[in-house]
């Protein structure tokens, strides 16, 4: 019991001694990112090719929307590096009153990081973005996937300026 203590002081006194950026798990209100880019390597490593580079052009331009205020001078990159998509077979199947399950829902994965001149990653923040499937309209329409790659793409950028303590 006395070593777990003393552990758990060391541990205590040592994140005291962090600086306080290394602690936050926000960024300053006030700052700018150089430039955002979108990794998808861990998607094109699965074989996605042309999916992935899709899923690239949206959230590229969702960013760029959602950070439009962020961008510009000699700040860190953001780099917001997707590692999962799933896009769940949908046939219009939700329940009138907005109930569903897990099979309804869309989902993409991934982290922010926040990277400076030299490349050391300064904050890093994991992300989970869900959404309906039903997002797209109808499911018959050959656009409907399309949509909902823009929409969770939307979603995800929306939610990651306030997960990083922007909004």
């Amino acid at each position: 019991m006395l070593r777990w203590f003393r552990s758990l002081v060391a541990a205590a006194v040592t994140a005291a001694a962090l600086p306080a950026s290394a602690q936050d798990a926000a960024l300053s209100p006030a700052t700018r990112f150089s430039a955002i880019q979108v990794d998808v390597r861990p998607l094109l490593a699965r074989g996605l090719g042309p999916y992935a580079e899709g899923v690239r052009g949206e959230l590229q331009a969702a960013l760029a929307r959602s950070f439009a205020d962020r961008v510009g001078g000699p700040g860190p990159t953001l780099v917001v590096r997707v590692t999962g998509i799933s896009l769940n077979p949908y046939a219009g199947s939700e329940t009138r009153f907005g109930g569903g399950n897990a099979t309804n829902t869309d989902y993409l994965e991934g982290e922010a990081l926040v990277v400076d001149r030299r490349g050391t990653v300064l904050l890093r923040h994991p992300q989970l973005s869900a959404t309906k499937a039903s997002s797209g309209g109808a499911w018959y329409d050959p656009a409907s996937e399309r949509r909902r790659v823009t929409y969770i793409a939307e979603h995800y950028a929306a939610w990651l300026r306030r997960g990083l303590g922007l909004e």
